[in-house]
Protein backbone atom coordinates (compact mmCIF):
# COMPACT_ATOMS: atom_id res chain seq x y z
CA UNK A 1 0.00 0.00 0.00
CA UNK A 2 2.55 2.38 1.26
CA UNK A 3 4.50 1.35 -2.32
CA UNK A 4 1.28 2.33 -4.23
CA UNK A 5 0.86 6.02 -2.71
CA UNK A 6 4.50 6.64 -2.92
CA UNK A 7 4.09 5.79 -6.56
CA UNK A 8 0.76 7.42 -7.14
CA UNK A 9 2.67 11.05 -5.48
CA UNK A 10 5.49 10.47 -7.86
CA UNK A 11 3.35 10.05 -11.21
CA UNK A 12 0.95 13.02 -9.74
CA UNK A 13 4.51 15.35 -9.07
CA UNK A 14 5.29 14.76 -12.99
CA UNK A 15 1.93 15.75 -14.15
CA UNK A 16 1.64 18.76 -12.22
CA UNK A 17 5.38 19.99 -12.61
CA UNK A 18 4.76 19.01 -16.82
CA UNK A 19 1.61 21.18 -16.31
CA UNK A 20 3.32 23.82 -14.81
CA UNK A 21 6.65 24.38 -17.60
CA UNK A 22 5.13 22.73 -20.83
CA UNK A 23 5.63 25.40 -23.04
CA UNK A 24 2.95 26.64 -25.75
CA UNK A 25 3.61 27.42 -29.22
CA UNK A 26 5.10 30.37 -28.88
CA UNK A 27 7.26 29.45 -25.96
CA UNK A 28 7.89 26.58 -28.16
CA UNK A 29 10.13 29.16 -30.50
CA UNK A 30 11.91 30.82 -27.63
CA UNK A 31 13.07 27.59 -26.14
CA UNK A 32 13.98 26.48 -30.31
CA UNK A 33 16.18 30.30 -30.32
CA UNK A 34 17.56 29.74 -27.02
CA UNK A 35 18.96 26.60 -27.90
CA UNK A 36 19.85 27.38 -31.23
CA UNK A 37 21.63 30.32 -30.40
CA UNK A 38 24.26 28.22 -27.92
CA UNK A 39 27.70 28.07 -30.42
CA UNK A 40 29.91 25.25 -29.19
CA UNK A 41 33.00 27.11 -29.46
CA UNK A 42 31.90 29.51 -26.90
CA UNK A 43 29.80 26.83 -24.63
CA UNK A 44 32.71 24.60 -24.68
CA UNK A 45 34.91 25.98 -22.17
CA UNK A 46 32.01 26.58 -19.55
CA UNK A 47 31.12 22.95 -20.40
CA UNK A 48 34.20 22.01 -19.43
CA UNK A 49 34.48 23.35 -16.07
CA UNK A 50 31.04 22.34 -15.17
CA UNK A 51 32.19 18.86 -15.97
CA UNK A 52 35.23 19.35 -13.42
CA UNK A 53 32.82 20.82 -10.90
CA UNK A 54 30.76 17.68 -11.60
CA UNK A 55 33.85 15.23 -10.58
CA UNK A 56 34.14 17.12 -7.31
CA UNK A 57 31.04 16.78 -6.03
CA UNK A 58 30.95 13.05 -7.44
CA UNK A 59 33.74 12.40 -5.35
CA UNK A 60 32.78 14.32 -2.52
CA UNK A 61 29.25 12.74 -2.01
CA UNK A 62 30.68 9.29 -2.62
CA UNK A 63 33.59 9.09 -0.45
CA UNK A 64 32.28 10.95 2.42
CA UNK A 65 29.70 7.85 3.34
CA UNK A 66 32.91 5.79 4.63
CA UNK A 67 32.47 9.09 7.66
CA UNK A 68 29.09 7.71 8.23
CA UNK A 69 29.64 3.98 8.20
CA UNK A 70 33.08 4.21 10.27
CA UNK A 71 31.31 3.85 13.70
CA UNK A 72 29.54 0.55 12.67
CA UNK A 73 33.11 -0.70 11.78
CA UNK A 74 32.66 -0.78 8.39
CA UNK A 75 35.25 1.09 6.07
CA UNK A 76 35.03 0.54 2.00
CA UNK A 77 38.12 0.94 0.10
CA UNK A 78 37.85 4.45 -2.65
CA UNK A 79 37.18 2.14 -5.78
CA UNK A 80 34.23 0.12 -4.24
CA UNK A 81 33.09 3.00 -2.67
CA UNK A 82 32.89 5.09 -5.75
CA UNK A 83 31.37 2.59 -7.63
CA UNK A 84 28.63 1.35 -4.81
CA UNK A 85 27.48 5.05 -4.57
CA UNK A 86 27.77 5.98 -8.19
CA UNK A 87 25.09 3.05 -9.10
CA UNK A 88 22.74 4.22 -5.87
CA UNK A 89 22.61 7.60 -7.56
CA UNK A 90 21.88 6.62 -10.93
CA UNK A 91 19.24 4.77 -9.31
CA UNK A 92 17.82 7.76 -7.44
CA UNK A 93 17.27 9.02 -10.86
CA UNK A 94 15.97 6.58 -12.55
CA UNK A 95 13.46 5.09 -9.93
CA UNK A 96 10.36 7.18 -8.96
CA UNK A 97 9.13 7.70 -5.40
CA UNK A 98 12.91 7.96 -4.40
CA UNK A 99 13.27 4.41 -4.09
CA UNK A 100 16.46 4.44 -5.69
CA UNK A 101 17.61 5.61 -2.51
CA UNK A 102 17.41 1.89 -0.95
CA UNK A 103 20.04 0.40 -3.63
CA UNK A 104 23.31 1.89 -1.59
CA UNK A 105 22.08 0.46 1.95
CA UNK A 106 20.99 -2.81 0.07
CA UNK A 107 24.43 -3.30 -1.76
CA UNK A 108 26.16 -2.94 1.17
CA UNK A 109 25.01 -6.30 1.99
CA UNK A 110 28.03 -8.20 0.45
CA UNK A 111 29.75 -5.78 2.91
CA UNK A 112 28.70 -7.51 6.04
CA UNK A 113 25.90 -5.02 7.38
CA UNK A 114 22.83 -5.12 7.64
CA UNK A 115 20.42 -2.77 4.76
CA UNK A 116 18.56 -1.54 7.83
CA UNK A 117 21.68 -0.24 9.57
CA UNK A 118 23.13 1.26 6.12
CA UNK A 119 19.53 2.78 5.84
CA UNK A 120 20.24 4.89 9.04
CA UNK A 121 23.46 6.14 7.59
CA UNK A 122 21.92 7.11 4.53
CA UNK A 123 18.77 8.68 6.57
CA UNK A 124 21.64 11.28 8.43
CA UNK A 125 23.52 12.45 5.19
CA UNK A 126 20.19 13.03 3.59
CA UNK A 127 18.73 15.49 6.70
CA UNK A 128 22.31 16.95 6.85
CA UNK A 129 22.40 17.24 3.15
CA UNK A 130 18.67 18.70 3.66
CA UNK A 131 19.76 21.17 6.39
CA UNK A 132 22.52 22.67 4.64
CA UNK A 133 21.08 23.35 0.97
CA UNK A 134 18.03 24.76 3.52
CA UNK A 135 20.93 27.33 5.21
CA UNK A 136 21.71 27.81 1.76
CA UNK A 137 18.12 29.22 0.37
CA UNK A 138 17.81 30.68 4.21
CA UNK A 139 20.43 32.82 3.44
CA UNK A 140 20.00 34.04 0.28
CA UNK A 141 16.34 34.59 0.51
CA UNK A 142 16.75 36.32 3.92
CA UNK A 143 19.30 38.97 1.67
CA UNK A 144 16.94 39.77 -0.73
CA UNK A 145 13.60 39.76 1.32
CA UNK A 146 11.18 43.35 1.23
CA UNK A 147 8.14 44.17 0.49
CA UNK A 148 8.64 43.20 -3.32
CA UNK A 149 9.61 39.68 -2.84
CA UNK A 150 6.87 37.02 -3.36
CA UNK A 151 4.72 36.06 -0.60
CA UNK A 152 5.91 32.57 -0.47
CA UNK A 153 9.76 32.87 -0.59
CA UNK A 154 9.91 33.35 3.04
CA UNK A 155 7.20 30.72 3.95
CA UNK A 156 9.12 28.40 1.80
CA UNK A 157 13.03 29.06 3.76
CA UNK A 158 11.46 28.79 7.43
CA UNK A 159 9.56 25.67 6.39
CA UNK A 160 12.42 24.03 4.58
CA UNK A 161 14.87 24.88 7.40
CA UNK A 162 12.47 24.29 9.94
CA UNK A 163 11.74 20.41 8.42
CA UNK A 164 15.08 19.53 8.55
CA UNK A 165 15.86 21.11 12.03
CA UNK A 166 13.29 18.68 13.49
CA UNK A 167 14.62 15.71 11.59
CA UNK A 168 17.99 16.31 13.03
CA UNK A 169 16.71 16.48 16.20
CA UNK A 170 14.39 13.30 15.99
CA UNK A 171 17.53 11.48 14.69
CA UNK A 172 19.15 12.84 17.83
CA UNK A 173 16.14 11.62 20.58
CA UNK A 174 16.06 8.37 18.35
CA UNK A 175 19.86 7.82 18.64
CA UNK A 176 19.63 8.68 22.61
CA UNK A 177 15.41 7.03 23.39
CA UNK A 178 15.51 4.29 21.17
CA UNK A 179 13.15 2.36 22.37
CA UNK A 180 10.57 5.12 23.01
CA UNK A 181 11.23 5.84 19.49
CA UNK A 182 10.84 2.43 18.11
CA UNK A 183 7.30 2.58 20.20
CA UNK A 184 6.12 5.42 19.15
CA UNK A 185 6.61 4.55 15.57
CA UNK A 186 4.42 1.27 16.01
CA UNK A 187 1.88 2.70 18.42
CA UNK A 188 1.58 5.79 15.25
CA UNK A 189 1.34 3.01 12.60
CA UNK A 190 -1.05 1.04 14.25
CA UNK A 191 0.81 -2.04 13.43
CA UNK A 192 0.72 -3.57 17.09
CA UNK A 193 -3.15 -3.89 16.80
CA UNK A 194 -3.60 -4.84 13.37
CA UNK A 195 -0.50 -7.17 12.57
CA UNK A 196 1.13 -8.08 15.58
CA UNK A 197 3.91 -10.31 14.06
CA UNK A 198 4.53 -8.16 10.99
CA UNK A 199 4.83 -5.34 13.85
CA UNK A 200 7.89 -7.49 16.39
CA UNK A 201 9.83 -7.62 12.64
CA UNK A 202 9.86 -4.24 11.89
CA UNK A 203 10.56 -3.33 15.48
CA UNK A 204 13.86 -5.12 14.57
CA UNK A 205 14.65 -3.30 11.88
CA UNK A 206 14.09 -0.20 13.58
CA UNK A 207 16.36 -0.73 15.91
CA UNK A 208 18.56 -1.62 13.63
CA UNK A 209 18.42 1.34 11.47
CA UNK A 210 19.02 3.27 14.31
CA UNK A 211 21.99 2.02 14.74
CA UNK A 212 23.26 3.58 11.52
CA UNK A 213 22.82 7.32 13.60
CA UNK A 214 25.73 6.71 15.48
CA UNK A 215 27.89 9.20 13.73
CA UNK A 216 26.09 11.60 15.88
CA UNK A 217 27.78 10.55 18.86
CA UNK A 218 31.10 10.41 16.94
CA UNK A 219 32.25 14.40 16.48
CA UNK A 220 35.39 13.80 14.88
CA UNK A 221 33.53 11.86 12.09
CA UNK A 222 30.57 14.44 12.11
CA UNK A 223 32.17 16.93 11.10
CA UNK A 224 34.22 15.71 8.65
CA UNK A 225 31.49 14.33 7.00
CA UNK A 226 29.90 17.94 7.07
CA UNK A 227 33.35 19.58 5.71
CA UNK A 228 32.96 16.99 2.18
CA UNK A 229 29.39 17.76 2.75
CA UNK A 230 30.30 21.58 2.40
CA UNK A 231 32.54 21.10 -0.36
CA UNK A 232 30.24 18.84 -2.12
CA UNK A 233 27.56 21.79 -2.49
CA UNK A 234 29.95 24.31 -2.97
CA UNK A 235 31.12 22.72 -6.27
CA UNK A 236 27.06 22.26 -7.36
CA UNK A 237 26.38 25.63 -6.62
CA UNK A 238 29.61 27.08 -8.57
CA UNK A 239 28.01 24.38 -11.33
CA UNK A 240 25.22 25.98 -11.28
CA UNK A 241 26.60 29.90 -12.00
CA UNK A 242 29.24 28.97 -14.35
CA UNK A 243 25.99 26.92 -16.65
CA UNK A 244 23.91 30.75 -16.18
CA UNK A 245 27.32 32.23 -17.56
CA UNK A 246 27.17 29.90 -20.54
CA UNK A 247 23.19 31.12 -21.20
CA UNK A 248 24.44 34.74 -20.66
CA UNK A 249 22.11 34.75 -18.04
CA UNK A 250 22.85 37.81 -15.17
CA UNK A 251 22.63 35.38 -12.01
CA UNK A 252 24.56 36.45 -8.90
CA UNK A 253 26.77 33.37 -7.60
CA UNK A 254 24.40 34.27 -4.76
CA UNK A 255 21.71 33.69 -6.54
CA UNK A 256 23.15 30.37 -7.70
CA UNK A 257 23.48 28.78 -4.80
CA UNK A 258 19.92 30.08 -3.82
CA UNK A 259 18.41 27.94 -7.33
CA UNK A 260 20.77 25.10 -6.05
CA UNK A 261 19.25 25.06 -2.67
CA UNK A 262 15.70 25.60 -3.93
CA UNK A 263 15.98 22.47 -6.33
CA UNK A 264 17.26 20.49 -3.51
CA UNK A 265 14.56 21.50 -1.27
CA UNK A 266 12.14 21.11 -4.33
CA UNK A 267 12.82 17.65 -5.08
CA UNK A 268 12.89 16.24 -1.63
CA UNK A 269 9.44 15.85 -2.02
CA UNK A 270 8.06 13.18 -3.58
CA UNK A 271 9.75 13.01 -6.90
CA UNK A 272 8.78 12.63 -10.88
CA UNK A 273 10.25 9.92 -12.16
CA UNK A 274 13.64 11.42 -13.61
CA UNK A 275 12.80 14.50 -11.92
CA UNK A 276 11.43 15.56 -15.11
CA UNK A 277 9.45 18.73 -15.21
CA UNK A 278 10.33 18.81 -11.46
CA UNK A 279 13.69 19.96 -11.68
CA UNK A 280 12.88 22.87 -14.59
CA UNK A 281 10.03 24.27 -12.33
CA UNK A 282 11.84 24.80 -9.28
CA UNK A 283 15.11 26.03 -11.01
CA UNK A 284 12.45 28.95 -13.08
CA UNK A 285 11.16 29.89 -9.68
CA UNK A 286 14.59 30.17 -8.61
CA UNK A 287 15.32 31.63 -11.40
CA UNK A 288 12.32 34.13 -11.24
CA UNK A 289 13.76 36.01 -7.73
CA UNK A 290 16.88 37.30 -9.46
CA UNK A 291 15.80 37.61 -12.95
CA UNK A 292 12.31 39.22 -12.54
CA UNK A 293 9.35 37.98 -13.06
CA UNK A 294 9.56 37.42 -16.38
CA UNK A 295 11.84 33.97 -16.24
CA UNK A 296 7.95 32.82 -15.03
CA UNK A 297 5.27 35.26 -17.37
CA UNK A 298 5.25 32.54 -20.08
CA UNK A 299 4.06 28.78 -19.22
CA UNK A 300 1.16 27.42 -21.07
CA UNK A 301 -0.81 27.41 -17.44
CA UNK A 302 -0.39 31.12 -17.07
CA UNK A 303 -0.99 31.52 -20.22
CA UNK A 304 -4.53 29.76 -20.66
CA UNK A 305 -5.66 31.36 -18.20
CA UNK A 306 -4.61 34.74 -19.23
CA UNK A 307 -6.70 33.94 -22.29
CA UNK A 308 -9.70 32.59 -20.88
CA UNK A 309 -10.02 36.20 -19.00
CA UNK A 310 -9.77 37.19 -21.88
CA UNK A 311 -6.28 38.99 -20.83
CA UNK A 312 -3.60 39.57 -23.67
CA UNK A 313 -0.74 36.82 -22.88
CA UNK A 314 2.75 38.51 -23.06
CA UNK A 315 6.02 36.41 -23.24
CA UNK A 316 8.91 37.18 -20.85
CA UNK A 317 12.23 37.59 -22.84
CA UNK A 318 14.01 35.57 -20.00
CA UNK A 319 11.70 32.92 -20.75
CA UNK A 320 12.78 30.69 -23.31
CA UNK A 321 16.95 31.51 -22.57
CA UNK A 322 16.14 30.11 -19.00
CA UNK A 323 13.32 26.73 -19.16
CA UNK A 324 16.35 26.28 -22.21
CA UNK A 325 18.73 26.75 -19.09
CA UNK A 326 17.03 24.17 -16.66
CA UNK A 327 16.79 21.69 -19.64
CA UNK A 328 20.35 21.66 -20.43
CA UNK A 329 21.49 21.53 -16.39
CA UNK A 330 18.72 18.92 -15.86
CA UNK A 331 20.00 16.68 -19.22
CA UNK A 332 23.55 17.40 -18.07
CA UNK A 333 22.91 16.34 -13.78
CA UNK A 334 20.67 12.96 -15.28
CA UNK A 335 23.29 12.13 -18.24
CA UNK A 336 26.41 12.73 -15.90
CA UNK A 337 25.00 10.15 -13.25
CA UNK A 338 23.40 7.37 -15.67
CA UNK A 339 27.01 7.39 -17.48
CA UNK A 340 28.48 7.49 -13.87
CA UNK A 341 26.22 4.67 -12.52
CA UNK A 342 26.71 2.47 -16.17
CA UNK A 343 30.61 2.68 -15.58
CA UNK A 344 30.29 1.60 -11.94
CA UNK A 345 28.79 -1.29 -13.46
CA UNK A 346 31.29 -2.24 -15.20
CA UNK A 347 33.76 -2.39 -12.54
CA UNK A 348 34.48 -6.36 -10.42
CA UNK A 349 32.93 -4.12 -7.32
CA UNK A 350 29.11 -4.14 -8.78
CA UNK A 351 27.12 -6.07 -10.97
CA UNK A 352 23.16 -6.21 -12.26
CA UNK A 353 23.32 -9.75 -10.51
CA UNK A 354 23.99 -7.62 -7.07
CA UNK A 355 20.73 -5.40 -7.76
CA UNK A 356 18.94 -8.41 -8.13
CA UNK A 357 19.96 -9.31 -4.48
CA UNK A 358 19.50 -5.63 -3.43
CA UNK A 359 16.42 -7.10 -1.21
CA UNK A 360 17.88 -9.83 -0.08
CA UNK A 361 17.30 -10.36 3.65
CA UNK A 362 20.45 -10.64 5.03
CA UNK A 363 23.82 -9.68 4.64
CA UNK A 364 26.58 -12.22 3.14
CA UNK A 365 30.41 -12.04 3.49
CA UNK A 366 32.38 -9.54 1.45
CA UNK A 367 33.33 -11.17 -2.02
CA UNK A 368 37.11 -12.19 -2.45
CA UNK A 369 37.53 -9.20 -4.77
CA UNK A 370 41.19 -7.07 -4.47
CA UNK A 371 40.07 -3.52 -3.63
Amino acid sequence: MKLAINLLLSFAMLALCLWLVWPNAADRVQLETALRSLEWASFAPYLGIYVGLMVISQLCRSLRWNYLLAPLGISIPAGPMLAISSVGFMAIIALPARLGELVRPGLLRRRGISASAALGTVAVERIIDGLMISLFVFGAFFAIRGPEAPPWMMPTAYAALGGFVAALVFLVFAMRRPDATVRFCLRLSLLPRLAPRIARVIEGKLHDMIRGFAVLRDGARLAKFCAWTLVYWTANGFAVWVLAEAFHLELSLVGAFAVMGLVGVGISLPNSPGMVGQFQWFTLLGLSLYLGPAVLERTSLWASVAQALGAPVTHGSLYGTALAYSIVQHVLQVGWYVVMGALALATPWVSFQDLRHVRDATPTPPPPVAP
